[in-house]
């Protein structure tokens, strides 16, 4: 049985909740956040809460959806550019190296991680909104540079999940198993240059 295809009903206190369920599920994960703890975050009664999210997972998937749309919105200011590749993939990789590495984005990570095992439908949900996203989002701008002749690339979807990849070495490894908690500019521009200048050595004209 999956949360996903249930309509969510959108009222005046719907941001309250989902703000207050975004807190709480960051701190305790999906098991450990308990309804009444989310209401009392969110200002509101349990019935309230209720009325606008009847199942847990539900407003666990809707957390889940709303933070990686906004995140996604914006990289697409970055990404959906004319620009050339050294430039937008530079800015894009920085966004990325940004966001894998705070700690919002490494909450999210461990969470999805900790409760996709146990509820598939919340895995593959996140993927969704999240990952496949912004993959797709790439693979436009690359497709894009193709046509004007800036890159060469037979296999979009590859050459997308590559760059991801490029993005997170040294710095995400180290700060999702706690190694290192805090990384100056120069190690962020360290690993965006190095991905760029990799990705470019592979694809570019």
């Amino acid at each position: 049985m999956t949360a996903e295809p249930q309509e969510i009903r959108k009222g005046r206190k719907y941001d309250q909740v989902l703000h207050g369920a975004r807190e709480v599920f960051l701190g305790e994960g999906f098991e450990g956040a308990s309804v009444d703890d989310i209401a009392r975050a969110a200002g509101v009664s349990k019935a309230t809460l209720y009325s606008y999210f009847p199942d847990k997972r539900l407003l666990f998937l809707e957390v889940a959806r709303s933070e990686c749309r906004r995140h996604a919105d914006s990289a697409m200011a970055e990404i959906r550019t004319s620009g050339p590749p050294a430039e937008v993939l530079g800015r894009t990789a920085r966004r990325k190296i940004a966001f894998y590495t705070s700690d919002f984005g490494l909450r999210m990570f461990r969470v999805f991680v900790a409760e996709s095992a146990r509820f598939p439908d919340i895995g593959r949900a996140f993927y969704k909104s999240g990952p496949e996203m912004g993959r797709a989002h790439l693979m436009d701008y690359l497709r894009q540079a193709v046509e004007r002749g800036e890159l060469e690339i037979a296999d979009l979807a590859l050459a997308a999940d590559q760059f991801h990849e490029l993005c997170r070495a040294d710095l995400f490894y180290r700060a999702i198993f706690n190694v290192t908690q805090e990384f100056t500019p120069e190690e962020c521009d360290r690993v965006a240059d190095g991905a760029v200048a990799t990705f470019l050595a592979r694809y570019g004209t």
